[in-house]
């Protein structure tokens, strides 16, 4: 399955969550690749290497960035640890404890 045309996907600077979880289940990418219209090459990186500066994110603001994500646990984890500290630091929420 996928949500993007060839077009966009020709057109836009590649960041993927994964690259093995991108390569094994995106059909955003898989289909055009198995289409020639681009390669595994046309990924420009993973989101850590893009964070750390290893790999440039978007160089102008008319470039076109497709960040696809296919679902990565830790980042599902970062994020809610950081909602959760957040939320504890302006003293909003409920906390609540699973019993076993």
């Amino acid at each position: 399955m996928r949500e993007l045309d060839d077009i966009t996907i020709k057109k836009a600077r590649i960041v993927v969550d994964t690259y093995e979880g991108c390569l094994a289940e995106a059909g955003d990418l898989l289909i055009p690749i198995k289409n020639g219209v681009i390669s595994k090459e046309d990924i420009l990186g993973d989101l850590g290497e893009v964070v750390l500066g290893q790999k440039p994110g978007r160089k102008t603001e008319d470039e076109i960035t497709v960040f696809k994500s296919v679902g990565f646990a830790v980042e599902d984890l970062v994020t809610a640890h950081l909602a959760y500290r957040r939320a504890r630091e302006k003293g909003v929420g409920a906390e609540s404890r699973l019993e076993d």
